[in-house]
């Protein structure tokens, strides 16, 4: 594994990454919401661009895994922001991102900031969930705790009750992509587990919809969850990638 290096980001909080050199295009992987840059997607992919001589890069946001901050100091804005600085930072030349869950979201931002992007790959993609997922899902005594007070404490199907905050609601607000188009200057494949709990279906036919590119594609993977993480679902990771880093 890559030694685990840090910067100062945005906000003045110490940020984590692991690179690996190798040829390019260096492949980003951006991840999901309270997950790190240990999870078992990014530590299986990291070994294969390895083994592929592939430039691969893996980060922790402000508030995750191994950076600094408070995670309930953050929103996507934040997060968006903590990836573009280590991805200036650290890498020269085009880039493939790879988003899951919130990383998809993340990856559709930075693909509107970013001129290096050469490709794009999407693993149960979240765009918009704080406003499509969590706000919509609120009930009036739920929105009105969260804006009068703060925030709202919400279950978690994997793991202890996490706190969802004003800011994050708010911010989100301010960085929603599927109210309009999302321009793609090269191939995309977007994949999703139809037994996933977390993101549906239709929220990956609206990304699908919403990007313009010469090359997309959106594959639904029958019986797989939303961790999309057992050895066929990696393997197709791995031939998304190769299908978008030409």
């Amino acid at each position: 594994m890559a030694q685990t290096e840090f910067i100062t980001g945005p906000r003045g909080d110490s940020i984590a990454y692991a690179f690996t050199k190798g040829a390019g295009p260096c492949v980003v992987f951006l991840s999901g919401y309270r997950s790190d840059m240990e999870g078992t997607k990014a530590v299986h992919l990291e070994a294969w661009a390895e083994a592929q001589g592939r430039a691969f890069l893996r980060l922790d946001y402000a508030g995750h895994g191994q950076s600094g901050g408070v995670f309930e100091d953050g929103c996507i804005g934040d997060w968006a922001a903590d990836a573009e600085a280590v991805i200036r930072h650290v890498t020269e030349g085009p880039v493939v991102l790879v988003g899951s869950s919130m990383g998809g979201w993340i990856g559709s931002i930075l693909l509107r900031r970013l001129t290096q992007v050469v490709g794009f790959v999407g693993i149960a993609a979240a765009p918009d969930f704080t406003e499509d997922g969590f706000w919509a899902g609120f009930s009036e005594d739920e929105r009105r705790t969260v804006m009068e007070k703060g925030k709202l404490l919400m279950p978690s199907a994997y793991e202890d009750p996490y706190v969802v905050t004003r800011k994050l609601i708010e911010d989100g607000r301010k960085h929603l992509v599927l109210r309009s188009a999302l321009r793609v200057r090269g191939p995309v494949r977007l994949l999703q587990g139809t037994e996933d709990e977390a993101v549906s279906r239709e929220t990956a036919l609206a990304l699908l919809d919403h990007i313009e590119g010469p090359d997309v594609t959106l594959t639904l993977v029958k019986g797989a969850d939303h961790r999309f993480s057992t050895p066929a679902c990696l393997t197709m990771i791995e031939d998304a990638i190769t299908a978008v880093a030409k």
